[in-house]
């Protein structure tokens, strides 16, 4: 369908896609700048995520180290007594966090050391090792929850650049492009119509002219 077809020649015509064009190089503007602060937002949580599965995976390492010691001191069936009568943690603080309009969860929680009583073991048939296994892990599980965290924040932001980016290039290849071709189809158009308005006048008032030298002759 051509551009004639999809607008009218008026000044009103004209005056509407004018005010089109404003609010969609506003909204452009707008969009841009919210796309460029989510991709810095996501690079910086990005970087905050590679910290924490380092972290993560050395303190894996220690903790795994950690449970193969006290496995071979207490044997597993002790361990695993030991691991299920461990208490629920519960300083846990789960919220919303928002990002230029993207909900992201925002879970604290900071890794407190705990004595065997406070785990539910107790000292009793256990020992340090089975200790020194259980701070190890109970480290880890802070570091998992935090790289969960930032990890879901990610997919989230990508999730939300993507669809930017999307209505950005939507406005400046798309809309704004054929709103600019309209404006100036109407342009020409209303130029055309006043040039031929001009010529049709002034060959009227030529024959009005001609007409009247004519009757003026004749009367004579």
């Amino acid at each position: 369908m051509g551009i004639e077809e999809t607008v009218k020649p008026t000044r009103m015509e004209l005056l509407n896609i004018k005010n089109r064009i404003k609010l969609a190089e506003k909204g452009y503007r707008l969009l841009k700048q919210k796309r460029d602060v989510l991709i810095l937002e996501f690079f910086m949580i990005l970087e905050k995520a590679r910290d924490l599965r380092g972290m993560l995976n050395e303190q894996a390492s220690r903790a795994y180290h950690a449970l193969a010691i006290a496995e071979a001191y207490h044997g597993i069936f002790e361990v695993e007594n030991a691991a299920m009568a461990v208490s629920r943690a519960n300083n846990v603080e789960i919220s919303v966090k928002n990002i230029m309009g993207v909900k992201v969860p925002d879970i604290k929680g900071k890794y407190m050391p705990k004595t065997p009583f406070q785990r539910g073991y107790g000292v009793l048939g256990t020992s340090a090792k089975i200790d020194e296994a259980a701070s190890a892990f109970g480290e880890c599980l802070y570091t998992v929850i935090e790289l969960a965290k930032t990890e879901n924040a990610l997919l989230k932001l990508l999730r939300e650049i993507e669809k930017t980016k999307r209505r950005v290039n939507a406005l400046e290849f798309v809309v704004l492009p054929r709103l600019r071709r309209q404006a100036k189809y109407i342009s020409m158009r209303l130029d055309e119509m006043e040039r031929e308005t001009f010529f049709t006048l002034k060959t009227i008032k030529g024959k009005i002219g001609s007409k009247s030298k004519t009757m003026v002759d004749d009367g004579g």
